[in-house]
């Protein structure tokens, strides 16, 4: 009888946690650019939060502020 309540507990924390361990990250594609000399950056960035271009446009304009680039366009946001 504890064997088996011990393994429904089991499988049950298992069957809890799998979504968790499925959340796709989420990738953004996008244009940025750095001045004097003139740059032009293309590149993907993996995102944390929503996958949103509006949560892409606001994380990444951060961090490639950061770098001395400034965000141009977020062209896409997929899960990966």
């Amino acid at each position: 009888m504890t064997q088996k309540i011990l393994s429904l507990t089991l499988v049950s924390a298992l069957a809890l946690s799998l979504p968790a361990m499925a959340h796709a990250a989420c990738v953004a594609e996008y244009k940025a650019k750095r001045d004097n000399p003139l740059e032009l950056h293309y590149d993907v960035a993996q995102i944390s939060g929503p996958c949103t271009i509006r949560n892409a446009r606001t994380q990444l304009a951060d961090q490639l502020s950061r770098r001395g680039l400034t965000l141009l366009k977020v062209l896409s946001v997929s899960e990966q």
